[in-house]
């Protein structure tokens, strides 16, 4: 691969991450269900597919100091598992699993006020990772531009 593809393949990921988060948002405003809901796991959702696998071979960038890529790693974990918070929240195991529940699909809990306050603190915090995470990321871009093509074509 040369460099644009490597660069394309980080921007790829950033607008999959943005595209993500805008669909937990979507989750808390009240217009999602639980089969329109996002990966929970880090490791199902678009970005994570592209970070533990392609992604890691950036490890390999002599200007790349580890602790970018633990950075990266460290806070995706963390968006997913407030993510994760969030959507038990919506949708915990202790929601009656009737026919008409297993017909429809589980529907989203109504949430007290209390809860409403939390899952939105909850999101603020999500949001606060995923901008560390996206400037991690342009840090990253930013220091794959600096590397020769022919470094990046051996990465491969």
């Amino acid at each position: 691969m040369n460099k644009e593809e490597v660069l394309n393949e980080i921007k790829a990921a950033q607008a999959a991450h943005i595209e993500w988060v805008h669909k937990a948002k979507i989750l808390i405003n009240g217009k999602g269900s639980k089969e329109t809901s996002i990966p929970v796991s880090p490791h199902d959702c678009s970005f994570g597919k592209w970070f533990y696998h392609e992604g890691q071979r950036l490890n390999a960038l002599s200007n790349n100091p580890l602790t970018c890529m633990q950075n990266i790693d460290r806070l995706h974990s963390k968006i997913h598992e407030i993510y994760m918070g969030i959507f038990n929240t919506y949708f915990s195991s202790e929601q009656k699993s009737g026919l008409i529940s297993k017909i429809f699909g589980e529907k989203k809990k109504l949430l007290s006020s209390d809860e409403i306050e939390t899952v939105n603190e909850q999101f603020k915090v999500l949001e606060s990772a995923s901008q560390e995470l996206l400037d991690e990321l342009s840090r990253l871009a930013r220091r794959l531009e600096a590397v020769s093509d022919e470094k990046i074509e051996n990465l491969a």
